[in-house]
C-alpha cells in the first residue's frame, strides 16, 4: 500500500479475499511514520515523501527486499508514483492507469479541460473575469476538500491569493453528490460500476454512504472510463443538479476511494479482481450487487506505546 495509513478495512478485505483464494496476504504500507492505524493490519515501512526525487527508487528497493507482488496507491499523491512503479517494475502488479493520465487527473484545471475535450458534462468552469456567482474555488492540486472556498460576489473572489492555482466553477447549491466505484481489468474490460450517494462527509472523507442502482449514472461512468482508457480501480465523483436532473462529472481519482468498502460489501468483488489479476487468473464482470447497502463509518483508536 502506498499511503494506506487509515485503510485498515481495505487491508482486511484483501486478506479475506486472499484466504478464500487459498493465499495468505501480507500487508505492507509505505508511510512517513510508523505510528499509523494500518499497523494493526500489517507492517509499516517508513519511506520518503511523494515529492522526493528518490521515492520510486526507494519503493523499488522495498519491493525487491520484501518480495512485494502488488502495489496499490491510496492517496492522490501516490497515483503518479504508482504509475512510475508500473513502468519500472514489470514483475509487480500495479493496477493503475498510465502516468500521463494520472498526472492530468491530479491537476483539477487540466482535468476539467480534458473532460470538456471529451464532451463530458461538468459544472460551468470560469476564468475569473467571467465568473458567475455563486462560485466555488478548488485548489488545482488539492484533495479531501482541503482549501475549497465558496464565493457569493466577484470582488471577494478577485482577492483570493494565487488565483491561477485554483479551478473556479459554478457552485450548485441544490445538488446531491454521488461516487461510482469502478474496476477496469488490465485488458480494458469494465468489471463493475457501483454508484453510491454521499450522505455524510467529514474532512472530505465520506462517513455515511449508500449504494443506489442508477442505470444513467452507470452508463455515464462507462462512457467516462472508455474516454480515458483507465485501468484498475477508478473512483468517479458526480454532482446531481436537482434543478434540471443533470449529472455532472466533478472529478476522477484513478485509485480506490475511501468509501469503496460500501461497494465491496454490496457485492462488488474488487479485492478479488486485484488478487486474481495479479495471479493471472481470469476475471469476469460483477453480475449483480445489492442496492441500498449503507455504510456508516465510526471512529476507532490505535494506541502506540514507547518501547
Amino acid at each position: 500500500m502506498l499511503g494506506g495509513a487509515r485503510r485498515v478495512s481495505m487491508a482486511e478485505q484483501l486478506k479475506k479475499s486472499g484466504s478464500h483464494l487459498g493465499y495468505d496476504v501480507e500487508i505492507l504500507s509505505y508511510e512517513l511514520m510508523k505510528q499509523v492505524p494500518i499497523a494493526v493490519a500489517g507492517r509499516v515501512i517508513v519511506g520518503l515523501r511523494w515529492s522526493d526525487p528518490d521515492v520510486v527508487d526507494d519503493i523499488e528497493r522495498v519491493c525487491r527486499e520484501c518480495g512485494v507482488n502488488i502495489i496499490l496507491p491510496f492517496v492522490d499523491g501516490a497515483i503518479e508514483i504508482a504509475a512510475r512503479c508500473k513502468e519500472r517494475m514489470p514483475d509487480v502488479f500495479v493496477p493503475v492507469s498510465d502516468f500521463e493520465t494520472a498526472k492530468v487527473m491530479f491537476d483539477k484545471v487540466e482535468a476539467a479541460k480534458a473532460f470538456k475535450e471529451k464532451k463530458i458534462a461538468i459544472p460551468k468552469t470560469y476564468s475569473v473575469i467571467n465568473a458567475g456567482m455563486p462560485a466555488i474555488a478548488k485548489p488545482r492540486h488539492g484533495s479531501a476538500s482541503r482549501g475549497i472556498k465558496i464565493f457569493y460576489n466577484l470582488e471577494d473572489l478577485m482577492h483570493l491569493d494565487n488565483l491561477s492555482d485554483y479551478l473556479v466553477q459554478e457552485y450548485l447549491e441544490d445538488c446531491e453528490e454521488y461516487t461510482v466505484d469502478c474496476y477496469v481489468s488490465q485488458a480494458g474490460e469494465i468489471l463493475c460500476t457501483v454508484p453510491r450517494i454521499r450522505l455524510e462527509v467529514m474532512g472530505g472523507e465520506v462517513t455515511r454512504t449508500e449504494t443506489v442502482r442508477n442505470t444513467e449514472l452507470q452508463q455515464l461512468s462507462e462512457k467516462v472510463i472508455e474516454a480515458f482508457r483507465f485501468r484498475g480501480p477508478v473512483t468517479l465523483q458526480f454532482l446531481h443538479d436537482r434543478r434540471d436532473g443533470r449529472y455532472l462529472l466533478m472529478e476522477i481519482n484513478p485509485r480506490l476511494g475511501g468509501g469503496v468498502i460500501c461497494s465491496i460489501y454490496a457485492g462488488a468483488p474488487i479485492p478479488d479482481y486485484i488478487l486474481c489479476e495479479s495471479l493471472g487468473v481470469e476475471v469476469h464482470p460483477t453480475p449483480d450487487w445489492s442496492d441500498h447497502t449503507l455504510m456508516a463509518r465510526y471512529q476507532k483508536e490505535t494506541i502506540f506505546f514507547n518501547s
